[in-house]
């Protein structure tokens, strides 16, 4: 990633967090915002950079996924549904209620990433259009069995709707969560700190492994990879699993981290910004996860502005409007996807069906 797109995060990060700082109450210290700032933004976005790894994942193997948002809804669901099932039915206890639900989470989002790469690689299915039926099929099921299993009468919660054992608990990193103010960045909950572990992974993975060498090869280049034996069904197959194992947890975010509940459509599009990010960040993990922060910066100006509502001056009333305010990473992501900050070049063979 160039030195044009990381200068264009930064500016916009300092401008979301500069807003927050200038209408911030005057009693509260300018360095207290910004860090309350950073660490909603890393929280927030931990979906976003799931997401974008999924498609840095698939992409990088050749195969267009546009079905992430699917994916991570579906997960969402059914993560949340066994953590209930688990907890309320079976009667463990909370944790493991919750990392049961995580555990579903992953295995939704492997299996559609399964379903994407047969449709994609073995049936050579347009890989856009087999990334919409994923995000159909994935908003009609989790729907449909909300209604049925919990609204309907006779259902099994008897029209009650339950929430999921609480959410997972924060973890703090040993003497750096300690630090005065800025500790609280340190102060995170698991799949927060995971996705920036995958980040790092998956980065390493990818330009420091045979696995990632292959995984480029058949991305770039497949015939050449076939030619020196590289399996190009089974490299792609493979990365199109582990990307939806992560639009998976990326999905538990929502129901297991961030609220215990599930409500329809709640992922409200984070899949495709999320594949906005990825391709801002020219297919490569640190590249993404930059420009999920910059989305996640975002929709923590909208979060923290709730607190200095009525510190507002009356030539930024339009700011205190949180449907105008939440418009942000949209705006974003129609700039960003219009390419005027730097040519996004995808991997040569991104897209393209092999025939062996």
């Amino acid at each position: 990633m160039d030195w044009r797109r990381f200068g264009f995060i930064a500016f916009i990060i300092t401008i979301l967090f500069s807003v927050v700082v200038l209408i911030g109450k005057a009693e509260i210290s300018p360095v207290v915002i910004v860090t309350s700032m950073l660490a909603t933004t890393i929280a927030v976005a931990t979906p976003l950079t799931l997401g974008a790894l999924c498609g840095v994942y698939c992409e990088r193997a050749g195969v267009v996924n546009i079905g992430i948002e699917g994916m991570m809804l579906a997960a969402a669901f059914f993560g949340w549904l066994t953590a209930i099932y688990m907890n309320t039915v079976f009667g463990l206890a909370p944790m493991p209620s919750l990392l049961g639900g995580v555990a579903a989470a992953i295995l939704t989002g492997g299996l559609l990433g399964l379903f994407h790469a047969v449709l994609s690689v073995t049936f050579k299915v347009d890989q856009i259009i087999g990334g919409t039926v994923i995000n159909i099929l994935a908003v009609g099921i989790t729907g449909f069995l909300n209604r049925q299993l919990f609204f309907e009468k006779g259902s099994i919660f008897g029209g009650n709707v339950p929430h999921a054992p609480g959410v997972l608990p924060r973890i703090q990193i040993p003497l750096l969560a300690d630090i005065p103010v800025v500790g609280r960045i340190f102060d995170q909950q698991p799949i927060t700190f995971a996705a920036i572990l995958l980040v790092i992974i998956t980065h390493f993975v990818l330009f420091y492994t045979r696995w990632g060498l292959r995984t480029r090869s058949v991305g770039e280049h497949p015939r050449a990879a076939d030619t020196v034996g590289i399996d190009v069904y089974f490299m792609r197959y493979a990365n199109v699993i582990i990307g939806g194992m992560l639009a998976g947890l990326g999905g538990a975010y929502f129901t297991l981290e961030s609220v215990p509940s599930f409500e329809p459509l709640m992922t409200n599009g984070r899949g495709f910004i999320a594949l906005a990010a990825m391709i801002f960040g020219n297919w490569t993990p640190f590249g993404a996860w930059a420009a999920a922060l910059v989305f996640g910066a975002a929709q923590a100006l909208q979060i923290n502005l709730q607190f200095f509502r009525e510190s507002i001056p009356p030539q930024w009333a339009f700011l205190q409007i949180s449907y105008v305010v939440g418009l942000a990473p949209y705006l974003l992501t129609m700039i960003i996807l219009t390419g005027i900050i730097g040519k996004n070049i995808p991997p040569a063979a991104d897209g393209q069906p092999y025939e062996k």
